[in-house]
């Protein structure tokens, strides 16, 4: 079946689908990122531990470095670290509702192509659907 002969409200299915399929894509490349700062916290840490508390450290500040404490800069990465692993819960549930959503979406997609229905699109989405709430 080619796009031309699909139903409009057929077509508007699959674009939300895909939309959705982005949007995870999009929170897959977001964990990936926070993983790699959570690595990174960890060996600064490691690395800030390893030092006496008389040698010089020094944090980023844009493109400069600044002089610091270990101490200052360990409760700094620690913070980081905290925030990070926020971050990382956030998208753990908007993963889990977004991949509950596809199939829903998937299943809906399939039943109604298996079906044959064309009249689809008079369909009112029933309350807390997916297509009730495009946002979910």
């Amino acid at each position: 079946m080619s796009t031309g002969q699909m139903p409009p409200w057929l077509q508007e299915q699959i674009m939300k689908l895909q939309q959705s399929q982005q949007n995870l894509q999009a929170i897959m490349q977001q964990k990936q990122q926070i993983e790699m700062e959570r690595i990174e916290n960890e060996k600064s840490l490691e690395e800030l531990r390893k030092a006496s508390d008389d040698d010089m450290v020094y944090k980023h500040a844009g493109s400069i470095l600044i002089k610091s404490t270990k101490k200052d800069l360990i409760e700094e990465i620690e913070e980081r670290k905290e925030l990070t692993k926020t971050r990382s819960i956030v998208l753990e549930k908007q993963e889990t509702r977004l991949k509950e959503s596809l199939k829903e979406q998937e299943a809906k997609i399939t039943e109604t192509m298996k079906s044959g229905t064309t009249s689809g699109g008079a369909k009112t989405p029933e309350p807390g659907s997916p297509a009730d709430n495009p946002r979910k």
